[in-house]
C-alpha cells in the first residue's frame, strides 16, 4: 500500500473544532500516567502540549515529585481520576523501575476499551494489550518492541522499508504504530499509511517526544469525542498529531530567524496554539 504525504489540509480535516454547544467534556479528556521521580519533566511537557493543543481537561495521575510539577507550571490539571477518552502512558518512565502496582495499573489501561498512546517506558506492556493502541517509539524502541512481538528486527535506513516495517509490527499487534523520525511514518494493522514531514531537524533534542505524547493524547480524545474510534481513525489521529508537532517544532525554530535557530521541548508545546489556530483559520477561508 503507497503511503499517503500527509499534509496541512489533512491535519484540518482531522481535528475536532470546539463548537458552541461543547463543554470541557465533550471537547475531549486525556489521562496522563507519565513521568517518574527520575524523569518529572516529562510529565510536564506532556501535560503542556495536551494543554496547548486543544483538549478539554487533562487528568494527570502520576508520582507525587512529578504531580508537583505539573500543577506548579499548569494549575488547571485534574489531578483526580475520573472517565476520559484517551490515554497516554509511559513517556519519562523506565520499566526497569516500575513497581507492581503500576505495571497492574497500566495492564489494566491495556486491557480497557480507551485508546491508548504508549511511549518509552510502557512498550513493553503493549504485548497481548486488547484496548485500542497507537505506539510512539523511535528506532531503538521500535527494534525491542519487534523482539518483544516476536519479529525480525530489520534495518530502518530506507524510509520504503520503515513503512513495510511499520505496517508489519502494527498488524502484529493490531494497533497503530507511529514511528518516529526525520520523516515521521504512521503505519495502521489496516496497511493504513501516511508519511508526514512537516517539522525541522532542530527538533532531534531532549523531551520533545514527551510533547508528542501529549499532542496525540490531545488529538486521540476529540477524535474519540466526535466517535471517531475506528483504527484507521487513530491513524489519521497520530498523523494528525506528527504533523502539529513538526510544525510547532519549525514555528519555534523559525522565532530566531528565517533560517531557524535552536529550541527546547516547552519552546515546541508554547508554539502549539498559534499553529492550531492558523491551520484551523485558513481551512476555513
Amino acid at each position: 500500500m503507497t503511503a499517503t504525504d500527509w499534509s496541512g489540509r489533512d491535519t484540518a480535516r482531522a481535528l475536532r473544532r470546539p463548537t458552541a454547544g461543547d463543554d470541557k467534556y465533550s471537547r475531549g479528556v486525556v489521562g496522563m500516567r507519565t513521568g517518574s521521580a527520575r524523569y518529572p519533566g516529562a510529565a510536564v511537557l506532556g501535560v503542556e502540549a495536551a494543554w496547548r493543543t486543544g483538549t478539554g481537561m487533562v487528568r494527570y495521575l502520576g508520582p507525587p515529585r512529578a504531580q508537583d510539577f505539573v500543577l506548579q507550571r499548569r494549575p488547571e490539571t485534574v489531578t483526580a481520576d475520573g472517565r476520559v477518552q484517551a490515554w497516554v502512558i509511559g513517556s519519562g518512565t523506565d520499566a526497569a523501575e516500575r513497581d507492581a502496582a503500576e505495571t497492574a495499573a497500566l495492564r489494566g489501561l491495556l486491557l480497557g476499551e480507551v485508546p491508548v498512546v504508549v511511549d518509552a517506558g510502557a512498550l513493553d506492556l503493549v504485548r497481548g494489550a486488547t484496548a485500542p493502541i497507537i505506539v510512539t517509539p523511535h528506532a531503538r524502541e521500535l527494534d525491542r518492541l519487534r523482539e518483544a512481538l516476536g519479529l525480525s528486527v530489520p534495518g530502518h535506513d530506507d524510509d520504503d522499508e520503515r513503512e513495510r516495517v511499520a505496517r508489519e509490527t502494527a498488524a502484529a499487534f493490531g494497533g497503530v504504530v507511529l514511528s518516529k523520525g526525520a520523516v515521521t511514518i504512521v503505519a495502521a494493522a489496516t496497511g493504513w499509511t501516511a508519511r508526514v514531514s512537516s517539522g525541522t531537524p532542530w527538533l532531534a533534542t531532549a523531551g520533545t517526544g514527551d510533547v508528542l505524547g501529549g499532542v496525540l493524547g490531545a488529538v486521540v480524545a476529540g477524535a474519540v469525542a466526535d466517535g471517531r474510534t475506528g483504527v484507521d481513525h487513530l491513524a489519521a489521529a497520530a498523523a494528525t498529531a506528527a504533523w502539529l508537532h513538526g510544525r510547532a517544532g519549525l514555528a519555534a525554530s523559525e522565532r530566531w530567524g528565517g533560517g531557524g535557530g535552536p529550541l527546547v521541548a516547552l519552546d515546541v508545546a508554547e508554539a502549539l496554539p498559534r499553529v492550531v489556530g492558523e491551520l484551523l483559520r485558513d481551512s476555513i477561508a
